[in-house]
């Protein structure tokens, strides 16, 4: 009996030896990676001083309308995530895309990141640039801050695009942040990627674009400001309740029928939005909740038309 024992005790230290062991060789290979990732990030684009801190915005295109271009919650690089729909729309506009704080290549903030804050840094940038009139698109989470900002500088802005935007009345879950900051910290969201590639959504860019968005992933994952952003959804999906789009502005969303199938009223929320809109419309394509991904070319094209028609129209 004694010598069982001695031999499952024996197993038990060597069990918890070989975790921790390799507990200590996830954490330390994180680490390294970082430092060497950090000296093989890209630099793009130009850096704006907003409330003090560095924006990373991109402008490409000549076009004399300008399309502001603001990303969906914990893009790596909105410009680099936003890089099929630029090629399509830069021959006809000039597109901005904003880095917000605590995206791609911008400073993180230990500023609360409120609806309220996130648009003032947007509209500081874009005076900053002397951009006064542009029609303003944007993915996801940007739906609510897109909702407080139109309404805030409805003079500046001549269309909304929505690209399977956020509303006011859907359902938000609570991230457990201190968690998945854990994760990330101890280096098993690296291992966890090594071994499922495919949970990193990525537009279909080329090989050195995508390396480059896996290492801005490791180096912004809920970071100070994703984490804020995070905590603040309930009170500024509250918020945006109280708001609806002006009368006279166009407004166009394109939603993910993928989406439509997941998220009970998808649509019908959408269509509620435009119920006071003059000129608004709502386009279901097949595919995910990162149609910029995938539909790039046929978002591009109705934007085309939509903000031509509307043009003639106002």
């Amino acid at each position: 009996m004694k010598k069982l024992l001695k031999i499952m005790l024996i197993a038990l230290c060597t069990i918890l030896t070989v975790l921790v062991v390799f507990v200590a060789s996830v954490y330390v290979v994180n680490l390294i990676s970082k430092e060497r990732e950090q000296g093989k990030i890209e630099a793009y684009g130009q850096k704006v001083l907003v409330d003090g801190k560095q924006m990373n915005v991109l402008i490409q295109g000549d076009g004399k309308e300008t399309i502001v271009l603001l990303p969906g919650y914990g893009t790596a690089s909105p410009v680099l995530d936003f890089k099929p729909l630029v090629k399509e729309l830069s021959p006809y506009y000039r597109v901005v895309v904003i880095e917000p704080f605590g995206y791609g290549l911008s400073d993180d903030t230990d500023k609360a990141r409120t609806s309220q804050n996130i648009v003032d840094e947007i509209h500081e940038c874009l005076q900053k640039l002397n951009i006064k009139k542009y029609t303003l698109m944007g993915h996801s989470i940007a739906g609510i801050y897109g909702l407080e900002y139109v309404n805030q500088y409805e003079k500046e802005v001549k269309a909304f695009v929505g690209i399977d935007t956020s509303v006011p009345q859907q359902e938000t879950e609570e991230l457990p942040v201190s968690s998945l900051q854990l994760l990330n910290q101890s280096g098993f969201y690296r291992l966890l990627l090594k071994v499922n590639p495919d949970q990193l959504l990525m537009p279909n860019v080329d090989q050195q674009t995508k390396d480059q968005i896996k290492m801005l992933t490791f180096r912004n994952f809920l970071n100070e400001s994703q984490a804020s952003e995070a905590e603040n959804f309930t009170n500024n999906f509250k918020n945006a309740e109280r708001l609806h789009f002006p009368k006279r502005l166009p407004v166009v969303f394109y939603l993910a029928d993928q989406t439509e199938e997941e998220t009970p009223n998808w649509k019908p929320m959408h269509e509620e939005l435009l119920k006071n809109v003059d000129h608004g419309k709502v386009v279901t394509f097949k595919g995910g909740h990162y149609l910029h991904h995938t539909k790039s070319k046929e978002i591009a094209d109705d934007v085309r038309e939509f903000l031509s028609n509307n043009e003639r129209s106002r």
